[in-house]
């Protein structure tokens, strides 16, 4: 769809364009209408002439008085990048638009933006409004919910579905696509005759056809999807637009120069959507609260495209507890009681959401369950208590293949262990998951490209511990991955290694922004904490950012759950209705089966929908059934058609663009953030550094150039690094963010003695300060080898320069250095100058060049007949 979108005043016409503003569709908005949505959309698509004619003439019409100065029949209210959607109170609609957008990722050429601005308008006339007093508090509510804080969407990537799902979408065989557009061929034939004529249809040359492929989102995933529902069946679908909420990070990984891009998508369900504990467990469809789906995509940026390109991608859920179960907020206790709502002794609500699981990755599903075991007063135990039984009164009636595996491991005791270091356990659970799970890869000669990724993570919250978790089997993974794409000779990567810093960087952002969304605040434990080496300055962080989430639990939470409710329009109001803010509990909002009686009750033993295990273990999304491909549509276009044309759209001809701009050169990258900046440092990503050897200064927060002049201006006078014996193993930070500015080291390492007594001593000091920015020792005196090659290397440039008068009698003080060039060229002068050699080739394209300047055209190839045809096409039909 096009990714700018002009609206005009009075009557409102919403002007689309692709982004070279070549093409261009129009939508009418009627204003005169109170309470309703009139969309009138024009089917026709404008070239830029004619969209200015079409604006031209409505200018003229609307015009109070012809020739009346200073008057506009048409004026322009604002510019935009995208409809969100349509939304109504008590009043008339609202149209919400994208007003700024930020690059953040790129997936195959296909871009991916995060909104930075919108704005919301009010469509009626002020002369047909009819006004509400609790229309305001409304409005405010529903701007509660910050669309310009971790919302994403993109034009042609389809962001609500996995990598897997769309790239198999494409694999799928020819004659299932030559069935499915069959019955749409004809009309589709008949239309792009009708609107343009083929000067080439007989001279018999092929067409260059391909099958565009349009999906359904995953509404699951999609957080605007219930705002565009009474305007999807009426518009083309260009105007759509799906967003999704959670997270998106990108990062370059450089090995020796070959760039690798790590890509993070995290995405959050609209389904029992909320805020940390007012939404705990599982709603009657089995949606559970704070469900996030994290998708690590890995892939060789050297090539771009999903088809010739190399593409792998791992997905991990999280999700609550799948019980009804909640926690009594009003005790004002940082830990409310955990109590169990209702009893299900046949774990019906565990079986829908496995079930929904099922259906979209297939199995096996491993859940890895972080819940305390062991506690003094018994809290979290209870749900541990609950969900073991439940797992093990479905998987009874599983076959043993599919059968979902339970892992439960007390993480918060083994990280007070003194004995037990947690993330080499995790470690080894991870490696266990990584295998039993597989992961996707699009290359069919490369291992295990077709076996399927899950693994499913809970904690209380989902926040702290899941995330160390996730990042622990994101990091498993991601060997796999990079070992598939041949890039490292065996699947291990190490801590301290510029990959691990740059995907933990990654994952630490991905949770403080998922921790913020749900529980008010950002990660209090962190993987430094469970790796032992968080400095003593880190534990005042983490008691205010404790104390940040109990204020937000307390005081801010109810206005947020108020918010999403009205913005998922879980909640629609009317006036028969009571207000939003009167409803004692949003209970009822997500639990549908309290208002109205199930019609089918599902069994207790085939807990699965139809279909589901003759499909295992591909998902039953992915399967080639009939049910699933009507929600695909499928369309016969050109081979370099806009909609599909990918180099287009990444590199944009048609714009002047430069390259220090560019999405690519500005993206975190390997070696520029993580790598030393020493000289003769191993450029490796693969390689463990010293904890305080980092591409990153002292003082974090500084700009790059700020950085470096730091570091000049510091390299003379900073004291000696730390030896190895001197720091212990679980001392050090990974990174020296966190140290203090006077440069000191932490509190909890070995203290080291910066006075000297002997002048000795301070003179190593010294020469230890050289080696460091430069990288040798500059007051040794240089080997003889290199000695001579640096003599033999200057007699070479006096030899060649000239700039010597005495450059003759060199061989004769240094016969042993005297060097002839080995390759002499003839030199022009005035007198004469030696032709150049021209090949073969090039002497034909200047005759035939010459040839038809005089009228003799030589014949034309089959490459030169497409071109012109394809420039004849994009020019004038």
């Amino acid at each position: 769809s096009g990714p700018k979108s002009t609206i005009y005043s009075q009557r409102y016409f919403l002007v689309g364009s692709n982004e070279a503003h070549t093409k261009h569709r129009v939508l009418k908005i009627d204003r005169t209408e109170p309470k309703d949505l009139v969309i009138i959309d024009d089917k026709h698509v404008y070239n830029q002439h004619e969209v200015r004619e079409l604006l031209g003439r409505l200018d003229l019409g609307n015009r109070t008085k012809i020739g009346q100065k200073g008057s506009s029949g048409l004026s322009k209210a604002l510019t935009a990048y995208g409809i969100v959607g349509f939304v109504r109170f008590l009043e008339g609609y609202y149209i919400v638009l994208i007003t700024k957008r930020r690059k953040v990722a790129d997936i195959g050429g296909h871009s991916i933006y995060k909104i930075e601005d919108t704005s919301m308008i009010y469509i009626p006339n002020d002369s047909v409004r009819v006004t509400h007093p609790d229309e305001a508090r409304y409005v405010r509510i529903f701007q509660n919910v910050d669309l310009s804080s971790n919302f994403y969407f993109s034009y042609s990537y389809d962001l609500s579905h996995s990598l897997q799902y769309n790239l198999t979408l494409l694999q799928r065989p020819y004659d299932l696509w030559l069935s499915e557009a069959s019955s749409a061929e004809e009309e589709v034939h008949t239309q792009s005759k009708q609107d343009s004529f083929d000067i080439f249809e007989d001279e018999g040359l092929p067409t260059q056809v391909v099958y565009g492929l349009q999906n359904e989102p995953y509404y699951k995933y999609v957080w605007n999807g219930k705002l565009l529902e009474r305007f999807k069946d009426i518009v083309h679908h260009d105007w759509l637009m799906y967003i999704i909420h959670g997270f998106c990070g990108q990062s370059k990984l450089l090995i020796y120069g070959r760039p690798v891009h790590i890509t993070l998508i995290a995405r959050r369900s609209s389904k029992f959507a909320g805020t940390r504990f007012l939404k705990r467990g599982a709603n009657c469809e089995g949606d559970v609260a704070n469900e996030v789906e994290t998708e690590q995509i890995v892939h060789d940026a050297s090539v771009m495209s999903f088809t010739a390109g190399s593409y792998s991608s791992y997905v991990q859920v999280r999700g609550s507890v799948p019980l009804y179960w909640s926690q009594d907020i009003s005790t004002m206790m940082p830990k409310p009681p955990i109590r169990l709502d209702q009893a299900d002794p046949y774990a019906h609500v565990a079986a829908l959401h496995f079930d929904q699981m099922l259906q979209r990755f297939g199995s096996p599903i491993i859940i890895l369950n972080l819940v305390k075991k062991r506690e003094k007063r018994k809290h979290e135990k209870i749900l541990s208590e609950e969900l073991y039984p439940a797992v093990i009164n479905l998987n009874q009636f599983l076959p043993p293949d599919h059968c979902i595996d339970y892992i439960a491991w007390d993480m918060a005791r083994y990280t007070k262990s003194k004995l037990c270091n947690v993330l080499d356990r995790l470690s080894m659970i991870a490696e266990n998951v990584v295998k039993r799970t597989g992961f996707f890869i699009n290359r069919s000669e490369f291992y295990c490209h077709i076996l399927r990724p899950d693994e499913r993570t809970n904690c209380v919250d989902c926040l702290d511990r899941t995330n160390t978790a996730q990042f622990m089997v994101g990091k498993c993974a991601l060997a796999y991955q990079l070992y598939a794409l041949g890039m490292i000779d065996k699947p291990k990567l190490q801590f301290d290694t510029d990959c691990v810093r740059l995907f933990e960087e990654l994952y630490e952002d991905h949770g403080d922004t998922l921790s913020l969304q749900y529980g008010g605040s950002q990660l209090v434990h962190r993987v430094k904490t469970y790796r032992k080496i968080a400095p003593w300055t880190q534990h005042s962080k983490d008691i205010m950012q404790t104390l940040s989430r109990y204020y937000s639990n307390a005081f801010s939470d109810a206005d947020r759950q108020d918010a999403i409710n009205l913005f998922l329009q879980v909640y629609q109001p009317s006036e028969s209705k009571p207000h939003l803010w009167e409803l004692p509990t949003d209970f009822y909002l997500h639990q549908r089966s309290t208002m109205a009686l199930p019609l089918d009750r599902r069994s207790y033993t085939l807990w699965w929908s139809e279909g589901i295990l003759s499909s295992l273990p591909v998902a039953y999304d992915e399967v080639p059934c009939e049910e699933n491909m009507k929600k695909i549509k499928v369309k016969r276009v050109n081979q370099f058609d806009e909609s599909i044309d990918i180099y287009t759209e990444f590199f944009k001809p048609y714009e002047l663009t430069s390259f220090d701009d560019t999405f690519c050169i500005t993206m975190t990258n390997s070696a520029r953030e993580f790598m030393p900046k020493s000289v003769g440092v191993d450029p490796s990503p693969f390689t463990v550094r010293k904890p305080e050897e980092t591409g990153k200064s002292v003082l974090g927060n500084k700009s790059s150039k700020e950085e470096t002049l730091l570091q000049r201006k510091t390299a003379a006078s900073a004291p000696p690094p730390p030896s190895e014996e001197a720091i212990s193993s679980t001392s050090e930070d990974d990174s020296e963010e966190d140290r203090d500015e006077d440069g000191s080291v932490s509190q909890r390492s070995t203290p080291i003695k910066l006075l000297t007594e002997s002048g000795e001593s301070s003179r190593t000091q010294e020469q230890q300060t050289v080696k460091e920015p430069y990288g040798l020792n500059l007051a040794k005196f240089p080997a003889e080898n290199d000695l001579l090659i640096y003599e033999s290397c200057l007699i070479l440039a006096l030899h060649f320069t000239r700039r010597l008068t005495c450059v003759s009698f060199l061989p004769l003080l240094l016969p042993s250095l005297y060097r002839e060039p080995v390759s002499c060229f003839p030199e022009d002068s005035i007198y004469g100058v030696a032709p150049p050699q021209v090949n073969r080739d090039s002497r034909d394209v200047f005759e035939s060049h010459v040839m038809a300047g005089q009228g003799q055209v030589r014949a034309l190839c089959r490459d030169d007949t497409l071109m012109y045809r394809e420039y004849v096409k994009n020019r004038y039909m």
